[in-house]
């Protein structure tokens, strides 16, 4: 399993936000930059060092973007095996001390965001449940200890 894998959805996701970024972005910024010239002096013009500084984090954006897609690998849904899981599953589990439910998916380091409840499949736990089938208790070396879970649903 590569790092750089991507289901295609996330790939759409991740190319229409650096279109966002080139086409609509800029052209704000680009805007910000020209009213904040008319003010004069650029030296002690606040608007105009903010607007460069907005474009500079947004050129940063564009790069990240543009050298994650340069390396992603789409993987098909058709490839993903549904009774274990793998890159691309939702998996339900307990945490059998604490118990616990939580549900994430995992995904590759490209597409992990833990806000929506994504985890990358190199992250202890990520990579701890891959392989793992339903009813499956696996323990799982983690930062913060030894954790043990059980699989309750992968879909």
């Amino acid at each position: 399993m590569s790092q750089n894998q991507i289901s295609k959805r996330a790939l759409e996701e991740l190319q229409e936000q650096l279109n966002h970024l080139k086409s609509v972005k800029r052209k704000e910024i680009s805007k910000a930059i020209g009213e904040a010239r008319e003010h004069g002096d650029l030296k002690e013009n606040s608007a105009y060092h903010a607007a460069k500084q907005e474009q500079s984090l947004n050129e940063l954006k564009i790069a990240q973007l543009e050298a994650k897609l340069s390396v992603a690998e789409v993987m098909e849904e058709a490839e993903r095996p549904k009774d274990v899981v793998s890159l691309g599953s939702k998996v339900k589990y307990v945490d059998l001390e604490s118990e616990t439910v939580r549900e994430y998916t995992i995904v590759s380091e490209l597409e992990a965001n833990i806000r929506e409840k994504k985890i990358s499949s190199t992250t202890s736990v990520g990579n701890g449940l891959l392989g793992c089938k339903k009813e499956e208790v696996v323990e799982i070396e983690t930062p913060g200890g030894t954790m043990k879970y059980k699989i309750l649903e992968i879909s």
